[in-house]
């Protein structure tokens, strides 16, 4: 009988410990539901697990993100209808003012609310917010960069790059007359942009010119003198006369009105001496005609086509692209006629350069990762930039020209909202594969990381039970030394 070394005792109590342990771990296990409380209890599983937290976070931040972008859209497409329905009223007015039996009284009350609509297209352009974000004021567009343009605007179908192309003016013949000073000036009036214009015969050539450069002055008209020549850079229409194109860059057209028979009319023509002619060509765009060096030089693909009204410039091709611009800058080649006709200036073709970067769209982050994002593209819709800032339907032919600068604009809001909506689209779609992916990450992470309730109560009911146990064995196995007592009796 040994008592210096109780092996039993030390038996049981290494038992007795390691149940303690268990016990002590399935307990853990079951007050915080969790299996892996600690790295060395599953140290893949608590890396694999870190990792799939991380990303379930993240996706339901991304899931909170693509919800706030479906807000900026339906935002955006709200203001949007309202600006369709103001353009509808506008395109409704513009064909009523373009009715001979309205007076210039009634185009001019006429014009007044068509004025009015183009002042709240402009304010919802710059008053519509989300999170105190302007949404229409072009920060959430495509930048482009050109010389020689304004109001340069591509589509979502634009890819970044540079793009050249030329451009070379029109020359059809201007409309021109000499100023007949010493003429007798018939009694009579007429219209230019709106503004009356009266005829007597006290008038000199100066006093004309002056009053005709006044009028020209209340929209795109131009008009210059030279000696004792006068050119107007406009359309001319007249009662009894077919219109006279004298510029093809879509400058407001003059309606001369004498207020009275023919003779009336064409005594204000013979005071200024006009001619009609339709010498010399259209304007013209080659596209891809430039050598471009640039490293990141695009090509327009074959399909692509360039329509020009006015200084305006389109181009489109069958894959949604579109680029439009308005020429600026660029010298404006019009031959001038008399009675005898003359022959146009021939023009001088211009190489426009254009950037387009892959910066300045809107970026709703819409995944867990970087470089997870959508972006979309959301125009100014302010009046200048729907070709709007000059409309007027003073007269026949500029209230026909406003339908038709209003349709366009029709067009192109239409066109954003079908983009906005396919984008809306989109997000709903990334909106609901996120949840479905947040979902099975989740499960996931709970296989590997959560408590089996059920089995861990099977194992803590054992460690229980062999807890119990060994304490009672040790303390029989500390009893055994004290029987060597018996032996000193």
């Amino acid at each position: 009988m040994i008592i210096n070394n109780n092996i039993s005792a030390v038996i049981a109590n290494k038992h007795l410990l390691r149940n303690e342990t268990k016990l002590a771990a399935s307990s853990e296990k079951l007050s915080s539901g969790y299996k892996i409380n600690h790295a060395y209890q599953n140290p893949s599983g608590m890396a694999i697990s870190n990792k799939m937290r991380s990303q379930i976070l993240a996706l339901d931040r991304a899931i909170d993100n693509t919800s706030d972008g479906i807000s900026v859209i339906q935002t955006a497409d709200g203001a949007l209808n309202e600006v369709t329905s103001m353009l509808q009223r506008m395109r409704e007015l513009a064909v009523q003012a373009a009715n001979d039996t309205n007076t210039p009284e009634d185009r001019a009350e006429i014009q007044k609310e068509v004025a009015q609509l183009r002042d709240e297209v402009d304010r919802v352009s710059s008053s519509t917010e989300f999170n105190k974000m302007q949404i229409f004021n072009g920060d959430m567009q495509t930048k482009v960069y050109a010389d020689n343009v304004t109001r340069l605007s591509v589509s979502d179908a634009v890819d970044p790059g540079t793009y050249t192309l030329t451009v070379t003016p029109p020359t059809k013949t201007g409309t021109s007359g000499s100023m007949n000073s010493s003429a007798t000036v018939p009694n009579g009036s007429f219209t230019i942009n709106g503004q009356t214009v009266t005829l007597n015969d006290k008038m000199t050539s100066d006093d004309a010119f002056n009053a005709l450069r006044q009028a020209a002055r209340a929209g795109d008209v131009t008009a210059k003198k030279d000696g004792s020549i006068i050119s107007l850079s406009s359309g001319i229409t007249t009662d009894g006369y077919e219109e006279v194109l004298g510029n093809a860059w879509g400058a407001v057209p003059i309606i001369i009105d004498t207020q009275g028979d023919e003779a009336s009319s064409k005594a204000a023509l013979n005071y200024f001496n006009f001619t009609q002619g339709q010498l010399g060509t259209d304007a013209k765009v080659v596209l891809n005609d430039v050598n471009n060096t640039a490293g990141d030089a695009k090509k327009f693909s074959s399909s692509a086509t360039a329509a020009i009204d006015g200084k305006k410039v389109t181009i489109t091709d069958n894959n949604g692209f579109e680029m439009s611009f308005l020429l600026d800058g660029v010298e404006e080649t019009t031959g001038s006629s008399s009675t005898t006709g003359s022959t146009p200036t021939t023009p001088k073709p211009v190489n426009l350069t254009i950037k387009v970067t892959d910066i300045g769209k809107m970026t709703f982050h819409v995944g867990a990762n970087k470089d997870q994002t959508i972006d979309i593209d959301i125009p100014s819709i302010s009046a200048k930039n729907l070709y709007l800032d000059q409309v007027n339907v003073g007269s026949h032919v500029s209230a026909s020209r406003t339908i038709n600068l209003i349709d366009d604009a029709i067009s192109k809001i239409s066109s954003i909202r079908s983009d906005l909506g396919a984008a809306q689209n989109r997000l709903q779609s990334t909106y609901d594969s996120n949840n479905s992916t947040s979902e099975n990450v989740n499960d996931a992470i709970s296989r590997i990381k959560d408590t089996d309730m059920a089995t861990e109560m099977v194992e803590y009911t054992k460690g229980n039970v062999l807890q119990q146990a060994g304490t009672s064995v040790l303390s029989q196995a500390n009893e055994l030394p004290q029987m060597a007592l018996q032996l000193l009796q």
